[in-house]
Formats: structure tokens, sequence, C-alpha cells
């Protein structure tokens, strides 16, 4: 690959680039392409996601948007696994809608919001790179979408639960192993792996091999990036490692204990008093390399779960 067209990771540029309305294109095109509809962003709403600190790669929401539909996008990057995840998103668009219609409005103010999560972690079983998930509510008996009746400007007009309701997107950029044809493809190749084809007419990828490039950054900027690349290394790697540490150490105990008692309820005894031993091994390990890292306790908290009692008993 040639110097020049190194780019810059996706989750170092909404926070960093993407809010200056000079770039808006890039993320518009993503929108674009994900969404189905051009998008045009009017302008980038205040959330406590737009921190630009070491710790802000754990922030709750990385942009919020609005269009020129009126409607709110929210587009979150996570690196590691969040134990409440789904619990954690639904939180968010909930607090966009009612941060977005006054007191007194009626509630045809209230805005249709889209919730694009991008994902650096395996969240589950899955074979697919993109789901895509949102509100109808269908006939128990008849299997038929209801549409509701609602009065516009004089006319009565039928409309689709979805076309209100929120809508939720998670790409798995892990997932994804394949040669990028389409536009989409195209953009989860740059997600995953940072290739920007040179002849790409995919939305906002053009714009991004022009603004995006590692080395238009000046020396101070390069330094803040190449830092915050090497800390997500060191994090995955500590995560990957405790992980394994864990699971080999509860499997072995189990084992052990297992054949010593010599029977079947033993066995599975030891296992599951393995297995426990283990998790809990794991989380050990995982606080201590975070604590060495220098990562405060309210960003330990919010990696792995635990209650700030349970870290300082570990």
């Amino acid at each position: 690959m040639n110097y020049k067209d190194k780019y810059i990771r996706f989750d170092w540029a909404i926070k960093r680039l993407l809010r200056n309305k000079a770039n808006f294109g890039v993320l518009e095109g993503l929108l674009t392409v994900l969404l189905g509809k051009n998008i045009h962003i009017l302008d980038i709403l205040e959330s406590e996601g737009n921190q630009q600190n070491e710790n802000d790669k754990f922030n709750r929401v990385d942009i919020k948007a609005r269009n020129d539909e009126d409607e709110i996008i929210i587009v979150e990057v996570q690196i590691t696994r969040e134990l409440y995840f789904l619990e954690r998103i639904l939180y968010g668009v909930a607090k966009a809608i009612t941060e977005h219609i006054e007191l007194g409005h009626i509630y045809s103010e209230v805005k249709k919001i889209y919730s694009i999560s991008i994902l650096y972690f395996d969240i589950g079983k899955g074979s697919d790179y993109l789901y895509h998930g949102q509100n109808s509510f269908v006939g128990v008996h008849t299997g038929d979408f209801l549409q509701v009746t609602m009065k516009e400007k004089d006319a009565l007009v039928p409309r689709l639960p979805a076309e209100i309701f929120p809508e939720y997107f998670l790409i798995r950029v892990n997932e994804f192993d394949k040669v990028a044809v389409t536009p989409l493809e195209e953009w989860i190749d740059y997600l995953k792996n940072g290739h920007i084809r040179p002849d790409t007419q995919a939305p906002g990828l053009q714009e991004a091999r022009q603004k995006l490039i590692y080395y238009s950054m000046d020396a101070t900027e390069r330094a803040a990036y190449d830092r915050h690349v090497d800390a997500i290394m060191i994090q995955n790697d500590v995560l990957s490692t405790a992980k394994l540490e864990g699971l080999t150490e509860g499997r072995l105990e189990g084992r052990l204990e297992g054949r010593e008692e010599g029977r079947l309820e033993g066995l599975e005894e030891g296992r599951e008093e393995g297995r426990l031993e283990g998790r809990m091994e794991e989380k050990r390990q995982i606080v201590y390399n975070m604590k060495s890292l220098g990562l405060s306790l309210d960003v330990i908290v919010q990696a792995t779960g635990l209650s700030p009692e349970e870290i300082e008993q570990l």
C-alpha cells in the first residue's frame, strides 16, 4: 500500500473529524448506503459522547445528527463488549426521543430515530455482518401488518408503525469476509480493514480518500492517533489473553477436581466450579491489566460490568 493511501480508522475519524461540516459528506455516504435513501446532514447534535479524552473509546454516543427530514440519527462505534449492550442502545434511543420533544408539544413532534451500531466484537450467534430491526405489529391470526390511520393536513393517511418507531442497525464488522463489490460491502471493508479502492464510486468513500489520509495529519495529531490505535490493540490483547487464561485454568481445575471425586456428580461439580473460578480469574486479569494501563475506575466499571466494590475486592 502506498503511504498516501493509509487511511484513518473510522472510530477515530468519527470522534475527531466527521463533526466538521466540511467532512459531513463522508458520514452522509455511509448513511445513504445503509439506510437506502439520500441523507443530507443538517447539523451534529450535542450528546454525552462528544468528548475527546483518552478514555473516549468507551463513550455511549459517538455522533448524533439531524438530517433534512428532521430525523435523528445516532451512530456509535464500539470496540469492546459491554454487558448490557442491547439495553444501552434502547436507552440511547429513548433518551434521544425525549430530548427532542419539548414539554407541552403534541406527540406528532416525536422524531424518527435511526440507531446505528458499528461493532468490533462478537455480539453472539448469527452469520451475517449486518442486522436490521424495526417495530411492526403483525396480526396474531391473520399475519397481516397493521396500518394506523392518521390525520395529516386535513387528510386521512395510513401509516405503518415502522415509519414512526425507531430502527436499529447492527454492523458486525468482524463477520465481514467477502470481496467488496457493492457500495455497502466497500464501506464494511473500510470499517474493518481500512481499505478504500482507488476507483470507488461508493457514496462518501471518495471524500474519505481525500480527507481521511493518515499522512495528512500533523505530527501531533499522528502521535495522538498512534497512541489511540496502540491502546485499542493492547486492550483487545488484554481481554483475549485474560479470556483464554481463564478458560484454560477453569477447564484444568474442573478436570482435576472431577477426576479426584471419581464420580459423575463430582465431575460435573468440578467442571462447574472450574468454570466459575475461570470466569473470576478472567475478571481479575482484566481488572489488573486495565489498572496497569492507568484507566479510571469509571472506565473499568463500564468495560467489565463489575461494580466499584467488586473491582476493589479484585
